[in-house]
């Protein structure tokens, strides 16, 4: 019988759990620190948790842990084959303009992928392909990107390795039942079940609830709503820039504002006029400015070389701090007022007379800077997007993500000095439904956040490769031009990749090897036969996830040692007295999946599942049924943004608010809590 008594223990391990969740809801601190310091609580307050220093520390040594670390490396392996990239970019041929085609190749292919490699980095690559597909099938990103989402999630169902529930919840029903772990795929008929339901209703009902947030064909200035902060000014005979750099002009303006673009006629651009005003400095001279780019500083570089006497020109230039630094997006063309051709400057060029300039700052700080400067506002020419798009450099203006995994969290943007050493300047932020247009330089960037950015094509690929920045560009632009090759070429360990993972897989499924060995031997052949490297395998591990993980961990053990996982089973089976055995385990379901969206998955199953245990125990009923509707509902979070990572990831790029996921999200979860329920029942019996 489970009792109903609270003791001393169980009032301090609730207490831990009380101020965990105010930490994981309200991410003061982020969710991996909350963890280390619930190991930390829970081993100095060992006389009444009941947990030691050893059991503070079992999360890292835990099963599940461990084979998490390996399928991030695993999953990073198959990711760099470029197979993923390639089937990605094969939706915009299969699709062809349809825009029920398109939603049906984007959930169909994500789900099961999503099954066998980590759903994060899934998304991460799907995310720029699926917004260009949505443009070419001209519909709204937003229609095709909450599918996405789902759908990875509901892949995450498939098999144990799926999502890292799973393996949590296999690790529960070795140590609490008694039972061999969780076999690869024990649980895979009512997870292709879900997968089914899911993407039937992602089709149809979901369908119609998904907002179309971001119109199509959207002009990303507009997009961003920035037409009141990108302004072009024209430079008069008597204007105060002239013989300035640009560098040297924003040094020493008093308005916050940003020039993004320095252009001229073209017939100007080589020589000044005889009769034009030009002040020279000596020794100074107009630099070319037509050095090769280079790859901007790696991320473990990139303070050291900008906290030396030098910064860093991505363009491959060494200039001291008193010259000037470099600068993004200067080299576009525009139109001109009298329609002429003009030429956009390279940086260090000295500013002239009839110059034009675009501007970037808040309508109040523009209009000090002009009437400091004696500049002219050029009301009748917009800038859009075809301002900076039209030059004949290869800069450009981009949506670009900021992942879970980014160096760049809970840095502000000058100290990320993405500006200087990147050549990436942030035009505008995207972030919980709200744009930050203004005092960016003081914005502390946070996971999800969606950035509009002014940069080059090598600062788009080197951020891309280090995972800071997740960017979306025009792929299948060069899919349909027949380049897949160069978009996503298939790396020659290929095969070698894929065949391992197939081991992996197959070992498992048979029983011949734990999953954990057999992960960490599919790890082992990747690096020697070097499909991955030391390093892209170390980096390839959310880490925060990892110690998240070992952090939870030891709660639960503390609340079957303190007693306090009766407590709260026994409030749940009194509701036997007058609600059918499926319907409480319905509620199980119901209750686990409102956590999970609260809360980390990962958190609402280490503290369900003891939940779920005792009470299925007290009620007489079948305990792994009840384990297994915990760990199916803590997988299927759609209802918050925050619930799973994904839907953290697609929230700015779709431009959505908080409320569409409970929108669609919320009959989704009722849907697949009915049929989880049933699916139970009739396979396992309850």
């Amino acid at each position: 019988m489970i009792g109903t008594e609270l003791s001393g223990g169980a009032l301090v391990v609730f207490g831990l759990i009380a101020v965990a969740l105010v930490l994981f809801v309200s991410e003061v601190i982020p969710n991996d620190v909350t963890a280390i310091g619930i190991v930390v609580s829970l081993a100095a307050l060992e006389p009444l948790t009941g947990v030691g220093h050893r059991a503070a520390i079992s999360g890292f040594a835990n099963t599940a842990t461990v084979t998490i670390v390996a399928m991030y490396m695993l999953s990073a392996g198959i990711q760099q084959t470029g197979v993923v990239q390639r089937l990605g970019l094969s939706l915009a041929a299969f699709t062809d303009g349809d825009e029920t085609r398109a939603l049906a190749a984007t959930i169909a292919t994500t789900g099961p992928i999503a099954g066998f490699i980590n759903n994060t980095p899934v998304v991460a690559i799907f995310i720029p392909m699926i917004s260009d597909l949505a443009e070419k099938t001209g519909i709204s990103p937003s229609k095709l990107l909450l599918p996405l989402s789902y759908a990875a999630i509901l892949g995450g169902t498939l098999t144990l390795v799926g999502t890292s529930t799973n393996l949590l919840a296999s690790e529960f029903a070795a140590d609490l039942l008694g039972r061999p772990p969780i076999g690869m795929f024990e649980f895979s008929a009512l997870g292709l079940v879900i997968l089914v339901v899911g993407l039937a209703y992602l089709m149809t009902v979901g369908r119609w609830l998904t907002p179309a947030r971001i119109p199509v064909d959207a002009d990303l200035v507009e997009e961003f709503d920035l037409e009141d902060h990108l302004t072009q000014v024209r430079v008069g005979a008597d204007s105060a820039p002239i013989g300035l750099t640009v560098d040297e002009l924003e040094e020493r303006a008093d308005a916050d504002v940003r020039v993004l673009q320095h252009r001229r006629d073209g017939d100007r651009d080589s020589q000044p006029a005889a009769n034009e005003r030009v002040l020279e400095y000596d020794g100074a001279d107009d630099s070319d400015g037509q050095g090769d780019r280079e790859t901007p500083a790696s991320g473990s570089d990139r303070d050291q070389r900008f906290s030396g006497d030098e910064t860093v020109d991505t363009r491959g230039n060494r200039e001291g701090r008193s010259q000037q630094r470099p600068r993004d997006g200067n080299d576009r063309d525009s139109n001109d007022r009298s329609g002429e051709e003009t030429t956009v400057i390279e940086p260090g060029q000295h500013i002239r007379e009839g110059d034009v300039l675009t501007v970037h700052g808040s309508l109040q700080a523009v209009n000090r800077f002009v009437e400091n400067e004696e500049l002219r506002q050029l009301h009748r020419q917009s800038v859009t997007e075809e301002t900076f798009e039209e030059s004949a450099g290869n800069e450009r203006l981009a949506k670009t993500i900021v992942p879970g995994e980014s160096s760049f969290i809970g840095e502000t943007l000058s100290e990320t000095h993405l500006r200087e050493v990147y050549q990436l300047t942030v035009l505008a932020i995207r972030r919980d439904g709200e744009l930050l247009r203004t005092d960016l330089e003081d914005v502390t960037l946070e996971a999800g956040d969606l950035l509009l950015v002014q940069t080059v094509t090598s600062t788009i690929e080197y951020v891309t490769e280090t995972g800071d920045l997740v960017v979306v560009d025009d792929a299948s632009d060069r899919l349909l031009e027949g380049r897949i090759d160069e978009v996503a070429p298939l790396s020659p360990k290929t095969p070698i990749a894929l065949a391992i993972m197939a081991g992996v897989v197959g070992t498992a499924a048979l029983g011949l090897v734990s999953i954990v060995i057999a992960a960490f031997a599919g790890v082992f052949l990747m690096i020697v036969t070097g499909c991955l490297s030391t390093t892209d395998a170390y980096d390839a591990v959310s880490w925060n996830i990892v110690f998240l993980l070992a952090g939870v961990i030891p709660l639960g053990v503390a609340l079957e040692a303190t007693g306090g996982s009766q407590v709260i089973a026994g409030a749940l089976v009194g509701t036997a007295a007058f609600l059918p055995l499926v319907a409480v385990l319905l509620l199980f379901t119901v209750v686990t999946g409102l956590l999970a969206n609260v809360i980390t998955p990962v958190a609402t199953v280490v503290l369900m599942i003891p939940v779920a245990i005792d009470a299925a125990g007290s009620l007489g009923a079948t305990q792994f049924s009840f384990l297994l509707a915990v760990m199916f509902a803590s997988a299927t979070s759609f209802m918050t943004p925050v619930g799973y990572q994904t839907n953290l990831m697609v929230y700015g790029p779709g431009g959505y608010k908080f409320t569409d996921f409970l929108r669609v999200g919320g009959p989704l979860q009722l849907l697949l809590a009915v049929v989880t329920t049933g699916g139970i029942a009739l396979i396992w019996g309850i």
